[in-house]
């Protein structure tokens, strides 16, 4: 026989507990924890039970079972050690229709107390039926090692943003995605938590998202990104985005291809910025949808510098860059500590079209440690100049991210900050914030 799994509201409502030796007194704190209006009737009182009547926290009556006390009642447990107490309790609540549970007796029982995990509001309840008590605690034990202790305070968080949700969002397809995004991250208290920005509408009016749309498959774009296409109002996409990518965006967003593909160019770039600058002071929202990551070959750059001297507000999403999904596919490490310690990125177009100068690449070292002073002496080395812009990234993309600007000459004196840690440096910091 199945049961009907079901959490239960007891809160001011009449629950009777017959007995009050050690098995009944179990019951109690799961009915007091959910304020159950409780009363308990025996002859003979653990002390432990006087206790919590002597401070208000139960009604307890010094006597016999009557079937009169189960007048007005709602739930029953009958927890005596007498088994004809119990048969009587339990006969009693089936005439009257009232739901009964007697102690390690699971014929007699209409319902069963599961072995509960709890993290404030969230609580997991196991049951086995009564087969086994012993394995529902076993299981309970396991789960409960694996969950966070922070759910309760996050789950209260997520509740608070949902009603906001809920209160500003009309009902739809769009909500129902939303609401479901946001029990996948973390939500905070501050009014500039990314995720309360996610839940109140995060593609912002009058702002440009410059968005890495990976290498193609949907499954593979942030849940940032995912979220700005369902709420843009512009998107405008390279070439080399799918139709698999494109389907995300909302149905009533504009879409428009400003793709160039093989030197023929639909649109040029000064073109692609005006519509950004056009449409985010008309205040529509616009996703600059690019392939990959937007900012490895993407030009970016460009976009940035025009987004700026306009004084239109961006944001940049990064997305699975090209070269890391084909050495997943492949099986292998781009890095590998017993062949090689970097990775080289190029194109083979250039600005200035014909072969390209190559000039001196952006350099970015994980994990560059805690003194900076022998690798700015070897670059040094190397040739690089002293004016050569770096900066230090601690934490990068987190909340407490840090950035600490420098030149070459200076690098020593830098203080990483707390790990992870990434250096860069090279021209292209020149231009940056």
């Amino acid at each position: 026989m199945s049961l009907f799994p079901a959490f239960i509201k007891l809160a001011r409502r009449r629950c009777l507990l017959v007995g009050a030796g050690e098995v009944a007194l179990q019951k109690i704190p799961s009915l007091l924890a959910a304020e159950a209006d409780l009363s308990v009737v025996a002859p003979r009182v653990h002390p432990e039970v006087a206790a919590l009547a002597a401070a208000g926290r139960l009604r307890l009556v010094e006597r016999p079972f009557d079937s009169r006390d189960l007048d007005r009642t709602f739930l029953v447990i009958a927890a005596t050690d007498d088994p004809a107490v119990n048969a009587a309790v339990y006969d009693t609540a089936v005439e009257r229709n009232i739901l009964c549970n007697s102690v390690d007796d699971p014929p007699h029982c209409d319902f069963y107390f599961g072995s509960v995990i709890s993290r404030g509001d969230l609580q997991i309840a196991i049951s086995t039926a009564g087969e086994s008590p012993a394995l529902a605690q076993r299981l309970r034990k396991e789960i409960d090692a694996q969950l966070p202790d922070d759910l309760g305070p996050w789950l209260a968080e997520v509740g608070r943003l949902r009603r906001e949700v809920l209160a500003n969002v009309e009902p739809g397809e769009e909500r129902k995605l939303l609401l479901h995004r946001l029990a996948e991250r973390e939500v905070c208290g501050a009014a500039s938590c990314q995720a309360r920005e996610l839940g109140l509408g995060s593609a912002v009016k009058g702002r440009v998202y410059l968005v890495g749309a990976g290498p193609g498959d949907p499954d593979l774009l942030t849940a940032r990104a995912s979220r700005l296409l369902a709420t843009a109002d512009i998107v405008l996409n390279d070439d080399l985005v799918p139709d698999a990518v494109l389907t995300l965006a909302h149905p009533e967003a504009l879409a428009r291809n400003v793709g160039k593909r093989c030197g023929a160019k639909k649109i040029t770039q000064a073109e692609i910025n005006t519509l950004m600058i056009q449409n985010a002071r008309a205040g529509r929202s616009v996703v600059r949808l690019k392939s990959g990551d937007p900012l490895v070959f993407g030009r970016a750059a460009e976009e940035m510098d025009a987004l700026r001297a306009a004084g239109v507000e961006f944001e940049v999403v990064p997305g699975i860059t090209a070269a890391f999904a084909a050495a997943a596919a492949l099986g292998l490490s781009l890095t590998d500590r017993r062949a090689s310690s970097s990775v080289h990125f190029s194109s083979g177009h250039h600005a200035t079209g014909g072969p390209p100068e190559i000039p001196e690449p952006t350099r970015v070292v994980y994990m560059p440690g805690r003194d900076f002073s022998g690798l700015a002496a070897e670059w040094r080395e190397q040739g690089l100049p002293a004016n050569l812009p770096c900066v230090a990234i601690s934490r990068a993309a987190q909340p407490d991210q840090r950035l600490t600007a420098t030149t070459l000459d200076e690098l020593h004196t830098v203080d990483p900050g707390p790990a992870p840690v990434l250096l860069l440096a090279g021209w292209v910091l020149k231009n940056g914030h």
